[in-house]
């Protein structure tokens, strides 16, 4: 599975980078080809000329050297993966805030092929919430994260924060290219973020979506080969330049996109938390506070969701999104079946750390075969990946 594929290795300061041998021995053994970069902290620990003969490539570890200069734009785009063991609470850091000190930094920000990162650090700096929010902050990015092991630490103890032995890396990375190619030849319509109704030019009618839930989706997807098309409303947050966005601000805007792509999707996830109503005359100007009461006329917007329902064809998915407060399940069953959606995605407000604003995410996933799927709160990217393999199940079902 790792035959042939470029795998950009990043080494940072930690004791657990003597495993960076092993672990480029056996991805040279896999086929990959390997290049490898450090920071200067971490030549304290292992030395480049070990990984320069294992690797049969040189080491790299800062910006210029002399008369050369090392293309970080180009390491970046030149690797399939990069791999980032062991990853140190210092480079955590740096990559959750865009610090760029060195070059492993400099390949990270500017890499354009997925990340994945296996941390190693002591138990208590692993629980500190400090990481744990970095973490959440760099998935959020769309980075991946192998997870920590259980065992003996450098200082003495025994707990998490072990970095993963080189042996289940290379099994993760494996999974990874297997995963990349699941969705290859399919194409995928997301929607995302909030809707703005206009009052009149400088109000409006919204949500306090942040875009992040169905973001996530969309790389997720990209991620596992698909062709994405992402119709967004209003955010903050960073886009992915690797697949197709349609920025656009109201619900009839989001409507009239959604009509153009679906017809040639095969999957199509609608995150959006799309207004239920919008002005039925919006004012041209702004509107002047003269009296002590305003009264706004709403109608209802159209149902994106029901008329794909109405409009999908054999072959092609359908996921929606409930966002609910009371009488969850009940509710998202109805929307289920009257949307003629394959599946509904249940967030409840009800759930800490869930719904909007937030990193992480809790749903419940409910499908036509009567099935439900529960998923404990984690990252929005994790639950990403949770919602495409629970497509991916029921269509192949």
């Amino acid at each position: 599975m790792l035959q042939g594929k470029k795998i950009l290795l990043g080494i940072s300061g930690s004791i657990a980078a003597y495993k960076s041998a092993v672990l480029v021995r056996l991805l040279v053994k896999a086929g990959a080809e390997v290049k490898v970069i450090m920071t200067p902290a971490a030549a304290n620990f292992i030395g480049p000329l070990t990984l320069s003969t294992l690797s049969k490539n040189e080491v790299l570890s800062e910006l210029s050297e002399n008369s050369s200069w090392a293309n970080h734009v180009m390491l970046g785009r030149w690797a399939d993966v990069m791999l980032i063991a062991p990853l140190s609470c210092n480079s955590l850091a740096k990559m959750a805030n865009g610090l760029c000190d060195n070059l492993l930094m400099a390949v990270y920000l500017s890499a354009t092929c997925p990340v994945v990162a296996a941390p190693a650090m002591d138990e208590d700096m692993w629980h500190h919430p400090s990481t744990r929010s970095n973490l959440q902050k760099i998935q959020s990015f769309g980075n991946h994260i192998i997870p920590v092991e259980n065992g003996e630490l450098a200082s003495g103890l025994t707990g998490d924060g072990r970095m993963a032995e080189p042996e289940n890396i290379v099994k993760w990375l494996e999974g990874f290219f297997l995963r990349t190619n699941e969705l290859k030849g399919k194409k995928v319509l997301v929607t995302a973020g909030p809707t703005y109704e206009a009052i009149d030019p400088v109000r409006f009618i919204g949500n306090h979506s942040s875009g992040k839930m169905g973001i996530a989706i969309a790389n997720e997807c990209k991620n596992r080969g698909a062709e994405v098309t992402l119709v967004v409303g209003p955010v903050s947050q960073t886009l992915n330049g690797e697949y197709n966005t349609i920025k656009v601000t109201s619900a009839a805007e989001m409507y009239e996109a959604c009509m153009k792509v679906f017809p040639g999707v095969d999957i199509a996830v609608m995150s959006a938390a799309v207004a239920d109503y919008t002005i039925t005359r919006p004012s041209n100007e702004k509107i002047k506070k003269n009296t002590d009461e305003l009264v706004l006329e709403l109608k209802k917007t159209a149902d994106i969701l029901k008329t794909l329902g109405e409009k999908k064809k054999a072959g092609q998915f359908i996921a929606g999104f409930a966002l609910e407060t009371n009488n969850e399940k009940e509710f998202a069953l109805k929307k289920l079946h009257s949307k003629n959606a394959d599946m509904i995605v249940l967030n409840s407000l009800n759930d800490e750390g869930a719904g909007f604003g937030h990193s992480t995410n809790k749903i419940t996933i409910f499908d036509k075969g009567g099935n439900e799927y529960h998923f404990d709160t984690k990252s929005k990217t994790a639950i990403a990946a949770d919602i495409v393999n629970t497509i991916l199940k029921i269509s192949h079902a």
